[in-house]
């Protein structure tokens, strides 16, 4: 089975800094993380390709990341970030396209969870970038926390043209073990047929130092139903996963969550969707190893 790791990031602090990380808890993943250091992590467990996804809300990262994948025979896909809210996004996507390892560009995605405002998915502006985003060909990557479900439910009816990936599962509060009403919001968006969901995130939203697989369970065993496998993909998150487990505690807790599933059912998960979702078989590059 080939194992498409759907999400995974890299930065370098002396370029950017991550200003996200801050205060004594995200200390361990202070530091840099280059694409030699994940595959060494890739090789140990087995994964054949990644899709690289944005962490900056700024046009600078996004050109970096596609220059890497272009030259990497590991990264098959770059989730990028632009500004939805300029009138130029489109001939913003088309650049980033046009320039090195632009055909590696396969989605789009902003920080949705640090929006103040409750309805910005569904703002005039916005909505005008995500139908650029559908024209080019691409995805969006819906980064939320559970409360801005039903705003991304809203946008992805809005938008059927347009697939829709929900990172992390939308990020349930799995260290408190309430399920409600995220797993109601879950189902809600899993019944539009442009949504897929990303097996990932998980431990980071458990209790870092006492995680157990049966405390991903109900989360994971909601979206299964709801979606379905040929509509969900495995991502590592790495390095952030890091904060509660290492790159192969991560495949091995997800593959625990899948093993009642069937082989076939198990290699959607673990690369086909991915590969489908994200256009991944046009990068042959990165595919073929």
């Amino acid at each position: 089975m080939r194992i498409i790791d759907s999400h995974h990031h890299v930065w370098d602090l002396s370029v950017r800094d991550q200003d996200w990380i801050t205060g004594p808890e995200l200390d361990p993943i202070r530091r840099d993380f280059f694409i030699e250091e994940l595959r060494q992590e890739t090789t140990r467990a087995g994964v054949d390709a990644t899709v690289v996804v944005q962490t900056v809300t700024g046009p600078e990262e996004t050109p970096e990341l596609l220059e890497l994948a272009g030259d990497s025979d590991l990264v098959a896909g770059v989730v990028g970030w632009t500004d939805l809210t300029e009138p130029n996004v489109a001939d913003d996507l088309a650049s980033l396209s046009e320039g090195p390892g632009g055909e590696r560009l396969v989605g789009i995605r902003h920080q949705v969870q640090a929006e103040r405002d409750p309805r910005w998915l569904l703002r005039p502006d916005v909505d005008r970038g995500l139908a650029a985003v559908a024209a080019a060909g691409l995805v969006y990557d819906l980064v939320i926390r559970p409360h801005q479900l039903p705003m991304a439910i809203q946008a992805a009816a809005a938008r059927p043209e347009l697939t829709f990936v929900l990172d992390h599962l939308g990020k349930p509060p799995i260290a408190s073990g309430a399920i409600e009403p995220w797993a109601h919001n879950v189902r809600e968006l899993a019944a539009l047929p442009n949504t897929v969901c990303k097996f990932s995130g998980l431990v980071t939203e458990a209790d870092w130092a006492a995680w157990t697989v049966a405390d991903l369970r109900p989360y994971t065993d909601t979206v299964l139903a709801a979606f379905g496998p040929y509509r969900i993909m495995y991502g590592s998150d790495w390095p952030v996963c890091r904060l509660a487990a290492s790159y192969g505690e991560v495949l091995d807790a997800a593959g625990r969550l899948t093993e009642e599933l069937s082989p076939d059912e198990q290699a959607q998960v673990f690369g086909g969707t991915a590969k489908r979702t994200y256009g991944l078989g046009r990068c042959e590059g990165a595919m073929a190893g």
